[in-house]
């Protein structure tokens, strides 16, 4: 981890590079690690849209390229910071630790363990270079540490989602160590323990696993679902009814959560849209992975198109947690009716939405290059009537 100062000038000067380049290049540079250099400027580079502040820090040492992979981009991890508080904080997998320098800020007391010595290293150099002066790092095996540890106040980990072979794996079972397996002494050494799994597992699935979830968080970051984190808590019971917080941010700005229940969910009233009225609504990404349907048709007071569609319209515009659009025609799939309806468009952004065709298959029908500002989607209405709704972002 110690770098030459004739290294540490070369990573200065080439940050902006490209890094297969200067390999390609490396006998140019005598006396200059190429290789190491090369690492940490694509590192950099990753942290320069991930990680803003990290790559605004001087002298901090990036890990391999699947570490930087891995890692929290810094706006989740504020996200997860502002969740917890309180005297003593451990995070058992620590990995490059951006999780872990966001929230260890909020507590008096913070462990970071990591069985990876490498990443140690870079946390021992790096953290004191954020801020954290006090923090105690441990290279040790998250299990082996948790037996041994005295209780804290919050727990945080972040299992292993790849295989033995690398290959990324979804279920909670199948992640390294077990969450599912563990809870029990998770909640022994933790008042309360937030997980991070995966954004493709199935929230009724975690549900079903584990039994004393208090609250799930859906983290979604410029539309694309990032995380899904589990807030474990003692004497929550597996009859009761976690509270469902849906994050959306954009462009490095958290927006207020949509919070629901799945019971309330199950009784909000949803009417049908008879038409495509004047504005049309597709939820956010994390709302659409913990599908308030039926409560964002309550709450905002909006018409649903059809039950299985998740697009809603209203006569009036309204402040909606996702895209919003101004509808300026519906057409059928009629051959005539189409070309009218498409007359003078050869690209837009194409949407499907229970409905029987892919976009890729649907665009190369309708002949439409990618992109543009007109927007399509293809839906079904309530009364199973194939549509496709044309519109301006609102």
């Amino acid at each position: 981890m110690q770098f030459s100062s004739e290294t540490l000038q070369f990573i200065r000067e080439h940050r902006t590079d490209n890094v297969r380049d200067l390999a390609l290049r490396a006998s140019r540079y005598p006396g200059i690690d190429v290789q190491a250099a090369a690492e940490q400027i694509a590192g950099w580079q990753v942290a320069r849209k991930k990680l803003p502040g990290w790559a605004q820090t001087e002298g901090i040492v990036y890990p391999k390229h699947l570490s930087m992979e891995q890692c929290s981009s810094e706006i989740t991890a504020r996200y997860k910071a502002s969740l917890v508080r309180g005297y003593t904080f451990t995070d058992l997998t620590g990995g490059f630790g951006v999780d872990f320098v966001c929230m260890a800020r909020n507590f008096r007391e913070a462990d970071y363990v990591e069985r990876q010595e490498a990443l140690c290293e870079q946390a021992v150099h790096n953290f004191p270079l954020l801020g954290l002066e006090d923090v105690r790092v441990h290279c040790a095996d998250a299990v082996d540490y948790l037996k041994a540890m005295e209780p804290v106040d919050c727990l945080f980990l972040d299992p292993a989602r790849r295989d033995s072979h690398g290959g990324k794996t979804v279920k909670i079972a199948d992640c390294e160590p077990d969450v599912s397996a563990l809870e029990p002494l998770l909640l022994e050494k933790g008042k309360r323990v937030m997980v991070k799994l995966s954004p493709m597992l199935d929230i009724f699935s975690a549900l079903r696993e584990l039994k004393h979830v208090r609250e799930v968080h859906v983290v979604a970051v410029n539309n694309e679902c990032k995380e899904l984190l589990i807030m474990l808590e003692k004497g929550t019971e597996v009859c009761s009814d976690p509270v469902v917080c849906c994050e959306q941010a954009v462009d490095n700005f958290l927006s207020e959560p949509f919070r629901f229940t799945y019971p309330e969910e199950k009784k909000a009233d949803c009417p049908l849209a008879v038409s495509v009225e004047e504005y049309l609504y597709e939820p956010g990404a994390s709302l659409m992975k913990a599908g308030p349907f039926r409560l964002l048709a309550e709450r905002y007071g909006l018409r649903k198109l059809h039950p299985d569609s998740h697009l809603y319209t209203s006569g009036r515009l309204v402040d909606f947690p996702g895209r919003r659009f101004r509808v300026t025609g519906v057409s059928g799939f009629g051959k005539k009716e189409l070309k009218a309806f498409l007359h003078g468009v050869d690209k837009a952004n194409l949407t499907v939405r229970n409905f029987p065709a892919a976009v890729a298959d649907l665009r190369k029908r309708l002949k439409l290059r990618e992109g543009g500002d007109v927007y399509l989607f293809a839906t079904t209405l309530g009364n199973n009537e194939k549509v496709i709704v044309k519109g301006m972002k609102a």
